[in-house]
């Protein structure tokens, strides 16, 4: 997720208190001594069900100040046990956790990184194991022009050095987990591009092409389950229509996996339309059917309604990818998807843009559950006016749970309708 998608978290991370930050890590959770029983091997044609509906503890692990990750530092608190076991229990199947090293990287002796945040991470993902949940793990903000300390960058000179440290950096991350199994995928890196919003430039995306390959090699070469272990792979900036068409995508060759089938899959994002999802100067607050219906029933204007990106280009997109990947035997994962909170941006209908908002995130779910690709909501932890959040990381309950049942829901049943 790009760093202007952020800043409404970062800002709030000022006023965050000390026993703020202690969240919720003091009562126990129900899944810290029982994990659900479930099978260490999850294959091509079973791997869309066990990924289910996913959600992503967002602005967290990937936070940094000055380019030193630091998890509490955009204004979350702390990961824990209880936050994501009360995850799973909203009907959650799977968590993606961003990560980012920047800082935490030593360039001058062999791109070691910080073995005590190397161990942060698998603590994380350990409470992802208890509550019986599959989990993603990436390298986040070293690929973001944006970013103090930012060197995951395709459109720099030095690509040798990028590609050395890259490399060094994954051989890591899959030695430290060679021996967790197939419920631990590996994606290798988020939204890289040239941080310009034009066309893709072929000799950029020849350098992320060689970034997936490096990394495929990399995660296969470090032994234990990484041979067989599934991984994740991106395009230009997550972009479906840069990574479908004719731009320069090259699909990484996977020589070293000895699973018998594909153990590669497709990652991408959405945020469409984005005046809709995520721009908080525009009073765009009403989307699709359930915008027009608003319009009609309670006389919102319609300048407020999204101009593009209704239901009908939903489908496109998404049965794009099923034609291009899933049909072909490659899973895709929508790593990243929703909308804003923009229930004050009208003060005299709030409930009903409150309403748009679930059925926007339910028809996402649902269609990308029809076309047999797996949705994972953005949440950021921030909420209220222009937040991702669903979840009081805090207290660790459900703040918007009309949209965690519709999402649920909408892939459960692939019911695009879900919230409606």
């Amino acid at each position: 997720m790009s760093i202007h998608k952020r800043l409404a978290a970062a800002i709030c991370g000022a006023a965050v208190t000390a026993s703020v930050i202690a969240g919720c890590s003091g009562s126990s959770s129900s899944y810290e001594n029982e994990k659900k029983e479930r099978s260490s091997v999850i294959s091509l044609a079973s791997i869309t069900d066990e990924l289910g509906a996913g959600w992503n503890c967002g602005n967290t692990l990937e936070a940094n100040s000055g380019g030193y990750p630091n998890e509490t530092v955009w204004g979350n608190p702390a990961v824990s046990q209880e936050l994501i076991s009360a995850v799973a229990d909203a009907g959650f199947d799977t968590v993606r956790i961003p990560v980012s090293y920047l800082g935490r990287i030593d360039d001058n002796n062999g791109y070691s990184v910080d073995s005590q945040w190397l161990e942060r991470v698998r603590e994380v993902v350990d409470y992802c194991y208890n509550a019986g949940l599959n989990v993603i793990i990436n390298v986040h903000g070293d690929g973001y022009n944006t970013v103090t300390g930012g060197w995951l960058l395709c459109n720099e000179s030095g690509q040798d050095k990028i590609k050395e440290k890259f490399q060094a950096l994954w051989r890591q991350i899959s030695e430290k987990f060679s021996d967790y199994n197939e419920h631990l995928i590996f994606e290798s890196m988020n939204e890289v591009f040239d941080g310009e919003y034009h066309e893709p430039v072929r000799e950029y995306y020849n350098n992320i092409n060689e970034y997936n390959q490096i990394f495929v090699d990399t995660v296969r070469a470090s032994g234990g389950n990484n041979s067989h272990r599934w991984l994740m792979v991106p395009g230009w900036n997550t972009n479906i229509d840069y990574t479908c068409g004719d731009y320069g995508f090259e699909f990484p060759s996977d020589k070293g996996n000895t699973a018998g089938e594909n153990r590669l899959m497709l990652s991408v994002h959405y945020y469409d339309p984005w005046e809709y999802c995520g721009v908080e100067s525009k009073k765009t607050f009403l989307w699709g059917e359930k915008g027009q219906e608003i319009i009609e029933v309670n006389k919102a204007s319609p300048k407020n309604k999204a101009a593009w990106g209704e239901e009908a280009d939903v489908e496109e997109q998404f049965e794009k990818l099923k034609k291009q990947y899933v049909d072909k035997g490659v899973p895709v994962v929508i790593g990243e998807f929703g909308c804003i909170d923009k229930t004050l941006a009208n003060s005299g209908i709030p409930e009903q843009i409150a309403e748009n908002r679930v059925y926007y995130n339910g028809y996402v779910a649902g269609t990308a559950a029809v076309n047999g690709i797996t949705p994972v909501y953005w949440d950021n932890g921030y909420n209220g006016q222009y937040g991702f959040g669903l979840f009081d990381r805090n207290t660790c309950r459900q703040t918007q749970p009309d949209i965690i049942n519709a999402i649920v829901r909408a892939v459960s049943d692939k019911d695009p309708q879900a919230g409606k």
